[in-house]
């Protein structure tokens, strides 16, 4: 197993056996700062995808590390064209810079604001150019933050239809969810010659957003994709399957040269930033991981589903 997984798995553990110990003001916090889920997900079952193995609590760890993880300012950098990462260690934000103002995807936790602005400046822009800011879903460690982006920079908000409720319903520090624009599948969101389409793959949320662009560096061109979380929950619902059967295959054919994701690890960031810090060649061109997150995601889907049916009598 993954060193860094291994590590991240025991403070994980660690948190969670504090919150069965100090009860329900704790609780809150993993419900808040584990991506809605509590209790954790079993440890079962286990698969091995690419020659690692995983669980759906390794997959958890994985994709949220510790809290402080979740609130540490990542180095920001340029990914690719006129794409920059300004997220933390664990939840990714992504900047698209354009003549006519820039694009923000995901504000992650309202905490993170000023942790997103400084990452925004740190790379020479600034923070009031943002004028329209997207997500991929409605959790509140990807768009929990939207009202206080919106009071920062004055950006435009956008939602998939489907994450309307969800979205209205998150209300961090008493602010109502904005949402100047609904959006649906196949919609198109263009500023200043950047053109991004909205993708419903829904299973995670109800309205997962999968982003796709063309990102043009080097005199090339390459198609970027910026994946909605494809992790199941604990209970498949017959809703559920039938939204999971919709989303992998419609994920799987995206023209892809660059994959990204909502948290880091779905891309193996870390190691890709260590890379281009080498002088390696763009690492996050990566047609050949493009897969890689879907594989892991569909893999555990059908295990759990197989489990389920099992325990069910089927």
């Amino acid at each position: 197993m993954d060193d860094r997984i291994s590590r991240v798995m025991v403070m994980f553990l660690r948190f969670i056996t504090a919150a069965a110990v100090l009860g329900p003001a704790v609780s809150r916090g993993v419900n808040s700062g584990w991506a809605q889920t509590a209790p954790p997900p079993a440890d079962h079952p286990e698969i091995t995808v690419h020659g690692r193995k995983f669980t759906p609590r390794l997959i958890l760890a994985r994709n949220m590390g510790t809290p402080e993880d979740q609130t540490t300012q990542f180095p920001p950098h340029k990914i690719i064209g006129n794409l920059y990462y300004v997220g933390t260690r664990t939840l990714s934000s992504f900047l698209i810079v354009t003549p006519q103002g820039n694009i923000l995807i995901n504000s992650t936790y309202e905490r993170n604001a000023q942790t997103i602005q400084k990452s925004v400046e740190q790379l020479g822009f600034r923070f009031s150019d943002v004028k329209i800011l997207l997500g991929t879903h409605a959790h509140n460690d990807h768009q929990e933050g939207d009202a206080l982006v919106k009071e920062m920079t004055g950006a435009q908000t956008m939602a998939m239809a489907e994450d309307v409720p969800a979205l209205q319903a998150m209300k961090p520090s008493g602010k109502e969810h904005p949402i100047d624009r609904t959006l649906h599948d196949g919609e198109t969101v263009t500023l200043g010659g950047t053109t991004l389409t909205a993708h419903l793959t829904p299973g995670h949320t109800r309205g997962c957003t999968t982003w796709t662009m063309k990102a043009q560096d080097g005199g090339k061109i390459y198609d970027v994709v910026i994946g909605c979380s494809l992790r199941p929950p604990a209970t498949l619902t017959p809703e559920v399957v039938a939204e999971f059967n919709h989303t992998f295959p419609l994920v799987r054919s995206l023209a892809c040269d660059v994959p990204l994701g909502d948290h880091p690890a779905q891309y193996s960031m870390q190691e890709k930033y260590a890379k281009l810090q080498k002088g390696a060649p763009n690492p996050f061109i990566d047609p050949a991981g493009c897969k890689n997150e879907v594989d892991i995601e569909e893999a555990m889907f059908h295990a759990l589903l197989d489990e389920q049916r099992q325990a069910a009598g089927h």
